[in-house]
């Protein structure tokens, strides 16, 4: 059976009444007995997009704070290091996945600990894989540090299609690993940002499992 994320059931209530009236308006308008049907299957492809779009798979991941897991599910488009200008202002190591409209797109809390930092910056919105959406694009930024003090951060970007980041963290709040973190709607990045001594265990291209695959390990 499909779990639902919460953030979905409204809308996909919203739009199971839109489209059965849509339906009850072509067969009493419609006289036309195939575009009756075409529009019937039409509406039932357009409601599992939908739904697919909001499943909320079961993950059962490691519990170790000294291992980084995916944050999401989605393709790893860069593995880089970067100047990272709004809390650790030093040289950090980013590892940055692109979600499409077609992955899962819960997110997760890629280490346990207290989160340290939580902030949400609005912006544009550029292709999430553009090289200053991580920058210049709506997001959020969360700075988890863990029982060895070691902070690793995350972001929840906006793409081009994607208009509403959800963002659960809170400043002071503990968080366990693998479990909800937010949601972004319709196609996205999350960028995890680690201390440049992680063991990265992921290349370029790699597809992540979120709240399961291991991303690093700190040191």
């Amino acid at each position: 059976m499909i779990r639902i994320h919460p953030e979905g059931k409204t809308i996909l209530f919203k739009l199971l009444l839109t489209l059965a009236a849509l339906n009850l308006l072509f067969r009493w308008g419609v006289e036309l007995r195939w575009l009756e049907n075409g529009f019937l299957l039409l509406s039932i492809a357009i409601y599992l997009l939908v739904l697919q779009f909001f499943r909320n798979p079961r993950r059962e991941g490691p519990t170790d704070h000294q291992q980084v897991i995916a944050p999401a599910d989605g393709k790893i488009v860069a593995i880089e290091e970067i100047e990272e200008p709004e809390y650790f202002k030093q040289r950090m190591m980013q590892i940055s996945i692109f979600m499409s409209p077609l992955n899962v797109h819960v997110n997760r809390y890629p280490t346990s600990g207290t989160v340290t930092y939580a902030q949400y910056h609005p912006g544009a919105y550029l292709v999430a894989w553009h090289p200053k959406s991580s920058t210049l694009n709506e997001r959020t930024t969360v700075v988890i540090r863990n029982p060895d003090q070691r902070e690793v951060m995350y972001k929840q970007i906006a793409g081009a299609v994607a208009r509403r980041i959800i963002m659960y963290a809170q400043k002071g709040a503990p968080v366990r690993q693998g479990k909800d973190s937010g949601f972004i709607r319709f196609g996205s990045r999350v960028d995890v940002v680690l201390p440049l001594d992680a063991n990265i265990l992921v290349k370029k291209g790699d597809k992540a499992r979120g709240g399961e695959q291991v991303l690093a390990t700190l040191k």
